[in-house]
């Protein structure tokens, strides 16, 4: 099928220091036109008992459709893994005592990002 598709790519991205120190955000807006989706992620303070929560934008980007579908179908399936990592993980065999893997590598192992 790769040969069908032509060859197989590899992307490679690099980052600045300030960009792979990442943004927390606990809230996230979505909205869309007829031509792009919109997201946009903030830290808000919920703890404040106002009629106003206050909160800073801290990214927003916007997607095509296209990319907003498969970016919905990526996050799913790695919802879906990371669930039944963590059922396994809560079973009484596979507890402390007995580290994923036997103990014999990391608890948690690292995971090439899937989109």
């Amino acid at each position: 099928m790769a040969d069908e598709l032509g060859p197989e790519r590899h992307i490679n991205l690099h980052f600045s220091p300030e960009i792979m120190a990442g943004v927390y955000a606990n809230f996230a807006n979505v909205s869309f036109s007829d031509y792009e989706f919109t997201i946009t992620f903030a830290r808000v303070d919920h703890e404040v008992d106002d009629d106003e929560v206050p909160g800073v934008v801290v990214s927003r980007i916007n997607l095509s459709p296209l990319f907003m579908q498969e970016l919905a179908g990526a996050l799913q399936d790695s919802f879906a893994r990371f669930r039944t990592e963590q059922g396994i993980r809560s079973l009484p065999e596979t507890g402390p005592a007995h580290p994923p893997g036997g103990g014999t590598g990391p608890a948690h192992p690292q995971r090439p990002p899937d989109a």
